[in-house]
């Protein structure tokens, strides 16, 4: 799994296929190009909830925040509060109203699940942020990496739409705040069992407080939910004492409802009766001593109990899933059964009410019965037979995940993985699609699973996880996510002493550091990957390894060093006989001799690395060689030969779908552009690279892309508008602490305002360049000093 250590060192995010080289956004709602169909409004609420009834105050309360109250007037919109205790039906109602009103929101509905109070780990506000992106366009690859980002990208694309954002279960105002649009036509509707005080005060949320049904609304629940399937008569006074005993808890009485509603010849007295004897079998679920999760933990006895064996199993057993939801492989890998034996028996838990389908072949547990069912599993399934569950789906999981990851990323190095028992369920993919949808469906239980498999010793299982899931990573960037389970899947691997894993590990660190900015640490990972490799003689992952650190030296601006590394990596994978590595390798180097000012090198290197690429089958990297080639082609002075090299990548860009590889290759086009005379197409351009660069969330090109901008104006004889992008690449370059860069905008900055005339802003402007590039020795620093020299 090596894909980010083939990374060329200009980029920290790698080959996409999710999106056109060309996408844009436009007027701040994602777009397609003209060749591609638009996306339509996500509608990502689940279904509504059968058999709703009452709650006509809290509707209307609701109502009155949209104006439906008010004649249709346009209301003021914002944050609303649902609140209460658990089981009283606080996403139903949500649901219920949001479906009544989502036409009144006509740029979609957006509905994430936080999982606050589920005994897993909850969703973080960067996981929903990466769901409602993709949900509203943006490719995996372009979704920005640091929280902030994420959600100003999330608030700028609903900043002239009118959406209802759904966020369930939250726990804390941290999940929620990120994912507020900060548009008043849009509505944020949040469900909690917490009051979220700090969110009512300080955001101006409404806060809506949701009570136990009265008894009316309970028995008019048990009568909607029965209707039709009881052959006797149910007296009022054995509805009641009914409502009673569920503490008149939506989620109690649902379950009671359906329960009654299997045995409809059965007298409802005799139904309560046996609810009563259920009341002293079990502990109470929660850590509240009160009548409401009394009745919660005997109303799950009663329903449990009177499953089938087969089905009761598979649902205690699932209480050991270590994911939020899982799909009807898992469940049959953790029961060990087969397919349509899983099939058959979630149907008839669903049917019971104790399992959600939360859409077609996808279940989940409502959180108190998450924890039910694990109770009744360490009650009734022994330690081997638990352990037993848990490595069933953990294999599930590694092994399908591999065969996922043998379509997503063909070329990576495979993972070393052992034979498959005979009995272990596993999915298959028709194609790179299907994987990746498999991928995006199943990630939070990856990560899960990584951590479930370290917790109880199962470490080949947890290392091997995580190695397979860099080869996704490494082109989405979901830093917390990678560098966790890298983490501990390094930890599992020490703990067994297994160096192969504990090098894969490093490797992994080491790419997620590179990626996300923190070379030392990066450097310090993947040197300790060396070490391991050397030790273990595993001459391939050397190569691997001396090239990452090379790709480091090249960030660093320190391009002797990571010439000699890439031509020791380029040795490596010539004496494995690995051409596709071999061709990678070459186009580092290229890439770094055209940084050195050694152009004719360079164009040596470069067009042998194309030849390779092809030869090897490596579209992406054919591109990238061809990109740095045109480069290298214009400044020896062939624009016209430079031209038609870049377009060659950008078609490969277009076709292959290599969304934030063809924006940063557009700025090749535009200064060929300016080289040929052509500033007016030189703008539009670069100006179309800033506008996906920003969308990408990637602050270091989209400064590029600004400052090749000004460049453009400046050729157009415009310099205060040349100086204003100057000036915003300096800005951007600043934050971003990216040295090398800034020094080059700055140097632009000089030219242009010495050109317009204000000689003293250009001197100091100089002198700061000057002061920045006197931290670089090599070529290219050189020619920049020599450009402003008169001016500081």
């Amino acid at each position: 799994m090596e894909r980010s250590s083939d990374e060329p060192p200009h980029t920290e995010s790698h080959s996409d296929m999710g999106g056109s080289a060309r996408d844009v956004v436009q007027g701040g709602v994602h777009s397609r190009g003209a060749d591609s169909k638009p996306i339509p409004p996500p509608r990502q609420l689940p279904g509504d909830v059968g058999g709703f009834v009452n709650r006509l105050n809290e509707i209307r309360a609701l109502n009155e925040v949209v104006g439906q109250e008010r004649g249709g007037a346009s209301g003021a919109t914002g944050v609303y509060v649902i609140t209460g205790t658990a089981g009283v039906g606080k996403t139903s109602l949500a649901l219920h109203w949001a479906h009544g009103v989502r036409d009144r929101f006509p740029d979609g509905q957006l509905y994430v699940n936080l999982r606050g109070y589920d005994p897993g780990e909850p969703v973080t506000a960067g996981q929903a942020l990466d769901h409602f992106l993709r949900a509203l366009g943006v490719t995996p690859p372009s979704i920005p990496a640091r929280l902030e980002d994420r959600s100003a990208l999330f608030r700028s694309l609903l900043a002239d739409r009118r959406a209802l954002v759904v966020l369930d279960n939250a726990a804390t105002v941290n999940q929620v705040r990120p994912l507020l649009p900060g548009n008043p036509d849009c509505l944020v509707l949040v469900t909690s069992r917490h009051r979220f005080s700090g969110l009512v005060a300080r955001d101006g949320a409404h806060r809506l407080m949701l009570n136990v049904f009265s008894e009316q609304d309970a028995v008019q629940l048990l009568h909607t939910v029965t209707a039709g399937y009881r052959v006797v008569d149910d007296t009022e006074a054995d509805l009641s004492e009914l409502a009673r005993l569920c503490a008149r808890l939506p989620l109690a009485l649902r379950i009671a409802a359906e329960r009654a509603s299997s045995r409809p010849l059965m007298p409802l007295d005799e139904l309560i009766a046996d609810l009563r004897d259920e009341s002293a079998l079990w502990g109470a679920l929660t850590a509240e001593d009160d009548d409401e999760s009394d009745a919660v933990r005997t109303v799950f006895a009663w329903s449990y109990r009177a499953l089938s064996e087969a089905a009761a199993r598979l649902f205690r057993l699932l209480g050991l899933h270590p994911g939020p939801d899982f799909g009807v492989s898992a469940a049959a890998a953790l029961a060990g059964i087969t397919i349509p034996e899983a099939r058959q028996q979630l149907d008839v838990l669903t049917g019971a009410h104790v399992l959600e389908q939360a859409m077609h072949g996808r279940f989940q547990f409502h959180d108190l019965l998450r924890i039910y069912a694990a109770q009744q599993a360490a009650l009734y399934e022994d330690a081997e037979s638990r352990g037993n569950a848990l490595a069933r789906v953990l294999n599930h999981y590694l092994f399908t995940l591999a065969r996922a990851i043998s379509r997503i990323a063909p070329l990576d190095r495979t993972t070393p993985l052992p034979e498959p028992d005979p009995g272990i369920v596993m999915e298959e993919f028709t194609d790179r699609f299907a994987a990746l949808q498999w991928f995006e469906l199943e990630q939070a239980n990856l990560v899960s699973a990584v951590r479930s498999a370290a917790a109880t010793g199962q470490h080949e299982v947890a290392w091997r996880i995580a190695a397979l899931l860099r080869s996704v990573y490494v082109s989405r960037n979901p830093f917390q996510e990678w560098i966790t389970t890298s983490e501990t899947g390094l930890t599992s691997a020490t703990a067994i002493d297994d160096r192969r894993g504990q090098a894969e590990m490093h490797d992994s660190l080491g790419k997620a550091y590179l990626q996300s900015q923190q070379l030392d640490e990066a450097e310090r990972h993947q040197r300790e990957a060396l070490r391991l490799r050397h030790e273990t003689g595993d001459r391939y992952g050397e190569g691997i390894a001396v090239n990452a650190l090379g790709l480091l030296d090249w960030r660093r601006r320190r391009l002797e060093s990571a010439e000699a590394r890439f031509l020791e990596g380029r040795e490596i994978f010539r004496s494995v006989r690995n051409l596709r590595w071999e061709a990678l390798l070459l186009s580092n180097l290229g890439m770094t001799r055209f940084d050195g000012l050694r152009l004719d090198a360079a164009v040596t290197d470069l067009t042998e690395a194309v030849r390779l690429c092809r030869e090897a089958g490596d579209r992406a990297y054919e591109g990238n060689a061809l990109f740095y080639l045109s480069m290298t082609q214009q400044e020896r002075g062939e624009p016209e030969v430079a031209l038609s090299t870049v377009q060659r990548a950008l078609e490969i860009a277009r076709t292959d779908r290599l969304t934030a590889w063809g924006a940063y290759w557009l700025l090749a086009l535009a200064r060929i552009q300016r080289a040929l005379g052509q500033p007016g197409e030189a703008l539009v351009s670069s100006q179309e690279s800033a506008v996906a660069q920003r969308q990408i969330g990637d602050r270091s090109r989209e400064a590029a892309a600004h400052d090749c901008t000004g460049e453009a104006y400046r050729d157009l004889g415009r310099l205060s508008e040349a100086a204003r992008f100057h000036r915003m690449a300096v800005a951007i370059y600043r934050d971003a602490r990216d040295q090398w860069g800034l020094a080059n905008a700055l140097v632009n900055l000089a030219l242009a305002l010495a050109g317009d005339g204000d000689e003293e802003k250009a001197a100091e402007y100089a002198a700061e360049a000057a002061e920045v590039l006197s931290r670089f020795d090599d070529a290219r620093a050189a020619v920049q000093r020599d450009r402003i020299a008169a001016l500081s």
